[in-house]
């Protein structure tokens, strides 16, 4: 089993004990891992420009399948170019196929075996979703990984709710192979017409091979919830459904106890195959990033890093820290020692205070962009230590730090 297609391969490098680095390549460039990718989900990561995200030291960021089939449309994004076009990000990219998204809308969606119906918050319109339908959403829109429609329950779920939903991921997994397989074989479906503006650049739909979709590689999603035997049957069942260039490992971060969630990790990392990537879904919390880590998972997303800083919460050596405090309004330190962003640079505490106490723009954008940057740098980190060997007494200093204040 190698995983391979044709313009993606993954190497490992170095490794202790679980934890290991490697080189994940794909058509729009090479990914050193472990990786943390931040979300941009309308193709923008909120209120960032992609020159700064990249300057953050992101390597590959992810967009969402859902929301870009809502606005501007799937074949929208595919005949402006496609989303690497589309967003200005020349790095690899990843969408998800939206099965968080109508997760979280439970009030507004009917699971069946066929697919998921749900209505859209933007405008309550009704939408039908299948595997087959998503992999066709996701072939347009162009990114170079691409996920699977699956099944997510809540945390705490029962073992017979869980293994339904675990199960039914598996079949709907078959189905995307076929339909992921007959878009590559058979390219996909024409473009609609699209008026263009008298002198306006043609569109890129109107190339002869524009049908064709680039190279892109399909993960699937291990469910299970927190049961260890689910966990090993969704991975057995995968393994059995195909050869895959990566795989991701969903369902987690959704309200379980973060020891179960630790414990799962080691499940799933016992089990996944060496050789490709691990794509852990959702989690961005810099403590459960190096827990991750230390039990052999490569990538890694999450809003909460942007999301936060938009609100005033920054990461720090020291745990998070809301920077609307009122101590904060005398002090004229830099926010994180040491620190490369723009916020820790350039700003001291007391001004960045300022910011978001009067709704200045400038504050969340700045916050965001330091939280980025302090898990891109969190990570490299990692990278350094697992190749000196060096990792486990690093990352248990390192945690020990973070966690003080909390456990005080």
């Amino acid at each position: 089993m190698t995983g391979t297609r044709a313009g993606f391969a993954f190497a490992r490098a170095a490794t202790e004990g679980a934890a290991r680095t490697g080189a994940f390549t794909t058509p729009h460039g090479v990914v050193e891992t472990p990786a943390f990718m931040p979300v941009g989900t309308h193709a923008s990561v909120r209120g960032l420009a992609m020159s700064e995200v990249r300057a953050a030291g992101a390597q590959m960021i992810l967009a969402n399948a859902y929301h870009l089939y809502l606005r501007p449309g799937d074949a929208m994004v595919r005949a402006l170019g496609g989303v690497h076009a589309f967003a200005r990000w020349r790095g690899p990219m990843l969408t998800d196929s939206g099965g968080y998204q109508v997760f979280s809308l439970s009030r507004y969606r009917t699971v069946t075996e066929e697919g998921v119906t749900f209505r859209s918050k933007a405008d309550g319109a009704l939408h039908h979703f299948t595997p087959e339908g998503v992999m066709a959403i996701e072939r347009n829109i162009g990114a170079d990984v691409i996920m699977q429609l699956d099944e997510l329950v809540e945390g705490g779920s029962s073992h017979a709710v869980s293994q339904a939903a675990m199960e039914r991921s598996l079949r709907w997994l078959a189905r995307a192979r076929v339909a992921f397989e007959a878009l590559t074989r058979d390219g996909r479906a024409a473009l609609p017409p699209f008026v263009v503006p008298e002198g306006a650049p043609p569109l890129a739909g109107d190339a002869d091979d524009e049908r064709m979709a680039p190279p892109q590689a399909l993960f699937p999603i291990v469910q299970g919830g927190t049961y260890a035997d689910l966990r090993r049957a969704s991975i057995e069942g995968i393994l059995q459904t195909g050869d895959w260039v990566g795989i991701a490992v969903g369902g987690l971060s959704v309200g379980e106890a973060k020891p179960l969630m630790y414990e799962t990790f080691d499940v799933c990392s016992a089990q996944l195959p060496t050789d490709r990537p691990r794509y852990l879904m959702g989690v961005g919390f810099p403590d459960d990033l190096l827990e991750a880590v230390a039990r052999g998972m490569d990538l890694f997303d999450c809003v909460a890093p942007t999301r936060m800083g938009r609100h005033g919460t920054v990461f720090t050596p020291d745990g998070t820290v809301q920077v609307q405090k009122s101590s904060f309004r005398t002090d004229r330190r830099l926010l994180v020692e040491g620190c490369a962003c723009p916020a820790c640079t350039d700003y001291d505490r007391a001004y960045l205070r300022h910011l978001m106490m009067t709704d200045e723009p400038l504050g969340p954008r700045l916050l965001a962009l330091h939280n980025l940057t302090f898990l891109m740098a969190l990570l490299r980190d990692a990278r350094t230590h697992i190749a000196a060997g060096t990792f486990a007494g690093w990352s248990t200093a390192w945690l020990a730090r973070y966690r003080a204040r909390k456990r005080a």
